[in-house]
């Protein structure tokens, strides 16, 4: 695609929190390199990153956005990403498409929520970082305290690579703190002072090198350049830039200090499966193809798009190529080069160059290509559900389409038909990011859709042994109906290893057994003497099956259960199939009702941070919702993140709380852990509401 060298090329995941300027930055960089032209503004709509509707109504970016620009022969491809963490997802996927993380932070506003997420998955993604402290321009910036709680909340490898001439109205220029080039006079910080540390976290990834610089041997000019983009990737150092985009002050110095620090692709370790063997991937056009998918989306005109990075090796349009766990290649489409919401063709693609594909449906977020399997892409998973329904009862089939459009494209959304429940359940990151959704399905399909907050998919179980018997027995003039079924009931934990437990020790009568995964229901077929004929004993588990999926006590699915059938009766006329599964059924559920039943509800595992003055407020809240907190950890900066598990029920809006307790500054992840007993009071009211609406539909 490009006529640039991989070592040319330069990948930036532009990251940090809402309102730090990255989609700004973006825009002025693309403007003087000359890659666009006009006075783009994302208060104007005009941004060439923020060009979806809902971009330019709500004025941040929801999606990532790949453009590109060109700097002293260097190529930037710069993947700007939105900053708030309801939309993390994006920001995971375009780190897998970069090789640093320019991580954004507001000089007024200093570390911000996200600021310390994006940094967090930066590390996880093995990628560089460097700070850049935007807004220089503005009032009240106490730049000493900034660089200090930066180093405080990221650590001492965060070095300012330049530092500020003034600030506010006065911030007129950077100074280098490598080079000790320019005028220093009306510096914030002295660069003299700085430059030991730089060194310092340089020389650190040549072992040789800094044993010599500790003996008092300085380091070339030439050794330190050749040095610092692998202190970089290796994370022994995270430069730290100055500027504002919003007067230009600092951007040359910007992309000289990207050019000089950022990773290229070449330098940047990254390692794919084959065979079941770990293989270094190179970057490398001659050598073998790799590359994946990071990104998805359906534009306006529902052409697919597939944004790829390619690792190794080249591809061409209209190449076949290797995808692993498939037996053919796939022949692939058009390859475009990105701008923001521009496309134009190019030919081929070599390692370190970004890309999309139009219109192919056999790829997906995550697909690669080549003879090396890279590791699926680590997103979160979403819970804040909403159920949803069309307004309109003729849009069902058109709602169900456009919703999976947006599980193409949306690899943080879940959609889900709950059995039980009957609801079609849309999970997502926050109830922002399922506002955003239903925006989005208003705006490009034109449906219109009401939600309301999910049932919460409570299981039943039992917590004692009992056993019993029911025998179906009716005559309504010709032919009969007859089945008795004998039972025993157990508790099955879940874990217990099927083999160790339906052992001849436990049951002597063992004929065989049947196990379920999903409902972890294990049957024991126990049946001597013919006491139930065999031809029958399918139609008794279909009838346990039953009561599985319809639950006994409150219409929930039925979990943790054995039971062993040992006895029964038939009739040689009256008996069939439909009078022994109806007979399992109700047998099952005599037992269960005998075997103290319980209501069980999910528990979801979160890790809530905070600053610290709130962290007594969070072990108060989670006791007054019944969660159990299991320990904090300092997450530097003067904040604290909690870990805790706690019901469901008790946190599906808990943002708001958060938000409140904490005046913006707390965030959480949560993911599901297990299903619990639920307190006995609980279990009454969810009982006694579900028998009234049991009653209400009769």
């Amino acid at each position: 695609m490009s006529k640039h060298k991989v070592e040319d090329i330069r990948n930036i995941a532009l990251c940090g929190h809402g309102g730090s300027g990255k989609t700004t930055l973006a825009d002025k960089l693309l403007v003087k390199t000359g890659a666009v032209s006009g006075e783009p503004s994302v208060d104007a709509g005009t941004s060439i990153c923020d060009y979806d509707p809902e971009e330019k109504a709500h004025k941040r970016t929801i999606e990532s956005t790949i453009v590109h620009l060109t700097h002293a022969g260097k190529r930037f491809n710069i993947i700007d990403t939105p900053g708030y963490g309801d939309f993390i997802g994006q920001t995971i996927g375009a780190m897998r498409g970069a090789d640093t993380a320019v991580i954004v932070i507001n000089a007024h506003s200093g570390i911000e929520v996200n600021t310390r997420r994006v940094f967090q998955e930066a590390g996880k993604a093995g990628i560089g970082r460097v700070l850049v402290i935007n807004k220089m321009d503005e009032h009240n910036i106490d730049f000493s305290a900034l660089i200090e709680r930066i180093r405080d909340t990221f650590g001492t490898h965060c070095v300012l690579v330049n530092v500020p001439i003034g600030h506010g109205a006065n911030f007129k220029g950077v100074v280098s703190t490598l080079g000790h080039a320019g005028n220093t006079a009306g510096a914030l910080v002295n660069p003299e002072e700085i430059h030991t540390n730089l060194i310092e976290s340089i020389v650190e990834v040549d072992e040789e090198l800094m044993m010599k610089y500790f003996e008092g041997e300085e380091p070339s000019h030439e050794q330190l350049d050749a040095l610092i983009e692998h202190a970089v990737a290796k994370g022994t150092l995270v430069p730290i830039v100055c500027c504002s985009a919003k007067t230009g002050v600092g951007l040359t110095e910007l992309l000289d200090a990207l050019i000089e620090c950022a990773p290229p692709p070449s330098t940047v370790e990254r390692k794919g499966m084959k065979d079941g063997a770990e293989v270094e991937i190179k970057a490398n056009p001659a050598g073998p193809l790799v590359a994946q998918v990071f990104k998805t989306r359906i534009d306006p005109f529902v052409q697919k798009l597939s944004y790829i990075r390619v690792y190794s090796g080249t591809i061409k349009k209209d190449d076949t190529v290797a995808v692993p766990g498939s037996k053919k290649g796939i022949k692939l489409g058009p390859l475009l080069d990105v701008q923001g919401g521009e496309t134009k063709p190019v030919d081929s693609a070599s390692a370190g160059d970004i890309v999309a594909i139009a219109k192919m449906e056999d790829l997906h977020t995550s697909t690669t290509f080549g003879n090396l399997e890279l590791p699926k892409l680590p997103f979160p998973t979403p819970m804040v559900g909403l159920a949803v329904t069309p307004k309109s009862r003729n849009d069902e089939s058109k709602l169900s389409a456009s919703l999976h459009k947006i599980l193409e494209e949306d690899s943080t959304f879940k959609l889900d038909r709950d059995a039980q429940t009957k609801e079609l359940v849309m999970t997502g990151m926050s109830e922002l990011h399922l506002q955003m959704i239903r925006e989005r399905l208003h705006r490009r399909d034109k449906l219109e859709v009401e939600t309301k907050q999910p049932k919460i998919p409570f299981r039943e179980t039992i917590q004692a042994t009992a056993e019993g018997s029911y025998r179906h027995k009716k005559q309504s003039g010709g032919r009969g109906q007859f089945g008795e079924v004998h039972i025993r009931m157990y508790p099955f934990p879940r874990g217990t290893k099927v083999e160790e437990y339906a052992t001849k020790e436990r049951f002597p009568q063992m004929k065989d057994f049947h196990f379920d995964e999903q409902h972890n229901f294990l049957w024991v077929n126990s049946v001597v003497g013919g006491t139930i004929p065999t031809n029958f004993l399918p139609a008794v588990e279909k009838g346990f099956h039953e009561r599985l999926e319809r639950g006994v006590i409150a219409g929930y699915l039925v979990q943790d259960v054995a039971v062993e059938v040992h006895y029964g009766k038939y009739h040689d006329v009256d008996s069939s199939e439909a009078a022994f599964k109806k007979a399992g059924s109700m047998a099952f559920r005599n037992v269960f009702q005998e075997a103290r039943p319980a209501l069980l509800e999910p528990v979801v595992k979160m890790e809530i941070t905070v600053p610290e003055p709130n962290v007594g407020d969070v072990y108060s809240d989670m006791s007054g919702r019944g969660g159990r907190v299991q320990g904090a950890d300092n997450a530097g900066g003067g904040y604290q993140s909690v870990r805790c598990e706690v019901p469901l029920r008790e946190v599906t809006t808990y943002a708001r709380t958060l938000s409140s307790m904490t005046g913006g500054q707390g965030s959480f992840t949560m993911e599901f852990s297990h299903y619990d007993v639920m307190p006995g009071n609980i279990q009454q009211e969810v009982i006694s509401k579900a028998q009234l609406q049991e009653e209400e539909e009769e």
